[in-house]
């Protein structure tokens, strides 16, 4: 008869009901509910579409076309620049097992 002894085992941490959401989201899909990574997304895309809407003018003879056209590309780049920096952001800190 073997006694297990509780302190010679390792503990293992168990993700809180957050951090199991967090890594669902960041994994697989679903919506990020963390206010800082949306915040950072919403202002590369208005800093991007910014920067489009001034610089797409200069790149067509129609002015107006050029704006609408570099709004649209810049909110694209913003877009997805920003949620591809944030995606490898967080599969860093998941793999270090950073899940918060």
């Amino acid at each position: 008869m073997s006694e297990q002894n509780p302190q010679a085992e390792p503990s293992k941490k168990s993700l809180t009901e957050r951090q199991a959401y967090n890594l669902l989201t960041d994994t697989v899909a679903g919506p990020n509910l963390r206010w800082r990574d949306n915040l950072f997304q919403a202002k590369v895309i208005l800093l991007c579409l910014a920067l489009g809407v001034a610089i797409g003018p200069w790149t067509m003879t129609d002015r107006l076309m050029g704006a609408m056209l570099g709004g649209f590309v810049g909110l694209l780049v913003g877009l997805f620049g920003s949620g591809i920096t944030l995606m490898i952001y967080r599969a860093i800190g998941h793999a270090r097992g950073r899940h918060d």
